[in-house]
């Protein structure tokens, strides 16, 4: 890539890689490889989602690091992640102004300080778990079946096995125009020259090839055996690849006017006809009169230049690279016909079917991986622990960006202090009730407040002249909340929690005696509400009504560390 404005000239590309993530992380593996290969380069890679490398170390990133501020940050160099952090205040080189460094300002800090930007380890361990594997890994990813297909689809492949992705996608993702071209006996790929060959895959691609249904259509002069048949998966791959690299050399500019009929036979041109239509662009012309025509073949040249053009200059067309290499390339039948009879087995797709134990046990591996080691006394269902892990969440102080999961109840033990309470409780309500700040005046006027109404109140007054202390104001505050507690056991909302079962002591069952017989039952509705016990008992209830499934008590309590127990299991405990 030349010098474009201030970045330095460079190596870079683009990738597709469509529904096949898998893809993208190899590219990660053979970039960083580069960069340990040669020392001198640094390479950044992102994709539609931004620093897809930052989100996959993410539980491990410094706090100051957003998506904000990430780009120009992130590089490979020398093999191993680098992070360029935010600039300390005495370098004043550079605009602290400016969130993230400019591409040269990067590169001259990882040239001569590429020591110091070295990522963490735990996010360079993220990254290693991700692409670990490789290089053993690739042929891994490959799967070799056997197609029965045109031979020139054979000769093709043998040249360019990669053009087996486009005809897989363009089959994948046809649409009702593409396969005008394959209602008819094929032009490019007769059905009559046939052979057996051995075709290699990506695991991806042939998964969307072979789990999609089609029936061809009669007339394409492709058939396929009864599904009993020994090679009936060997025929339905290849008339299905045939017809993908039918679709791409329909498309292609070489082939005249089938090319300029199969753009003009979209979904995209029809709706762009029905709109000159309706903006009369015809005039009132009539169908298939001269001026009509002519009037028609302006629209489709256009439409052909400006909508339909490739979305980069240098695109290659997979149809016309198919079709050179058929002009270019002899097939001879017979030698393929012997390389058929001796074609080595093709691999195993069972790896297609996936039992729901085999589900399962993916899913707790993949969960066990984002959660932090724990012993197996830690995986025991402790309910203590659960309630306090619950406590320690409901402590923690979240933001617009949400909230803190503490990893460990362990962390940050839930306490609570009366005296902190009281004067928390003093600032909130003050000490003098005589005090107004401006805000209290403020409202006093919105309100209408004059100094007639002042006069009303003063015999309230001259009863609060003696200042409250706040340990007074307190007490007042704990009589009615127990006047509220008492009103409250008496309801169906205070009969539903669980009350905590103390014994009276010998001095409480004297004064309990002296009192009279109400003080039993009046003790036992003021009784102390126990907390944990009954937020694990609706934590244990909600957890019952997932049935198994994702819901609220298991995403939280797992992403602190904590597994329950089937609720099978909870029956009766």
């Amino acid at each position: 890539v030349p010098r474009p404005g201030e970045t330095p000239a460079h190596i870079g590309g683009t990738t597709v890689f469509g529904d096949n993530v898998e893809d993208e992380w190899f590219i990660v593996y053979l970039v960083r490889e580069i960069t340990r290969e040669f020392p001198g380069l640094a390479a950044r890679i992102d994709d539609n989602d931004g620093e897809f490398l930052l989100i996959e170390a993410a539980d491990f990133l410094p706090k100051w690091l957003n998506p904000e501020n990430s780009e120009n940050r992130v590089f490979f160099y020398k093999g191993e992640l680098h992070i360029i952090p935010l600039p300390e205040p005495w370098e004043q080189h550079w605009d602290l102004s400016a969130p993230c460094p400019t591409l040269s300002q990067a590169l001259v800090l990882l040239s001569t300080r590429g020591e110091e930007f070295l990522a963490a380890e735990p996010i360079r361990a993220a990254l290693d778990k991700r692409i670990h594997g490789y290089p053993e890994k690739i042929q891994a990813s490959l799967h070799r079946a056997r197609c029965f297909l045109p031979a020139g689809i054979a000769a093709v492949l043998r040249l360019r096995p990669s053009l087996v992705a486009a005809a897989v996608q363009a089959f994948y993702l046809r649409d009702p125009g593409d396969l005008g071209a394959c209602r008819r006996p094929f032009r490019t790929f007769p059905a009559e020259q046939r052979v057996m060959a051995l075709v290699t895959f990506t695991r991806c691609l042939y998964a969307q090839l072979a789990q999609q249904k089609f029936v061809p259509d009669r007339r394409s002069g492709y058939t396929l055996p009864a599904p009993s048949h020994p090679q009936y998966r060997a025929y339905e791959l290849g008339m299905k690849l045939a017809h993908g690299f039918e679709i791409l050399c329909s498309k292609s500019s070489k082939v005249a006017p089938d090319a300029k009929r199969s753009v003009l036979s979209g979904p995209l041109w029809e709706r762009f006809l029905r709109s000159l239509k309706e903006k009369d662009y015809f005039k009132g012309e009539m169908e298939g009169s001269a001026k009509y025509l002519e009037l028609l073949h302006m629209a489709e040249d256009h439409f052909q230049q400006s909508v339909a053009v490739p979305e980069s200059p240098d695109e290659v067309n997979p149809g016309d690279e198919i079709l050179t290499l058929l002009q270019t390339t002899s097939i001879d039948l017979k030698e393929f016909e012997r390389e058929a009879a001796c074609l080595p087995p093709e691999d195993d797709d069972s790896w297609l079917d996936i039992t729901p134990d085999a589900l399962d046990q993916m899913m707790k591996e993949a969960r066990t991986e984002s959660l932090p080691a724990t012993n197996e006394e830690e995986q025991n269902c402790d309910l203590e622990t659960v309630a306090e892990s619950m406590k320690a969440f409901v402590s923690k102080v979240s933001t617009h960006e949400g909230a803190e999961m503490p990893w460990s109840s362990d962390e940050s033990h839930v306490t609570f202090d009366v005296d902190s309470f009281t004067k928390a409780l003093d600032r909130i309500l003050g000490a003098d009730s005589e005090e107004l700040d401006s805000d209290d005046l403020d409202e006093e006027e919105e309100f209408g407040f004059s100094e007639g109404d002042d006069e009303d109140l003063d015999a309230g007054n001259e009863r609060q002249d003696q200042k409250v202390s706040p340990e007074e104001l307190v007490g007042s505050l704990k009589s009615y909340m127990k006047e509220m507690d008492r009103e409250l056991a008496q309801t169906n909302v205070g009969k539903s929690f669980t009350t905590q079962k103390r014994g009276a002591s010998s001095v409480e069952a004297a004064t309990c005696e002296s009192a009279g017989p109400d003080c039993g039952a009046e003790d036992a509705e003021l009784a102390a509400v126990d907390v944990d016990m009954n937020l694990v008992a609706n934590l244990l209830e909600s957890y019952s009504a997932q049935a198994g499934l994702a819901g609220p008590t298991s995403n939280i309590l797992q992403s602190m560390g904590l597994n329950l127990p089937e609720s099978t299991e909870l029956t009766g405990s």
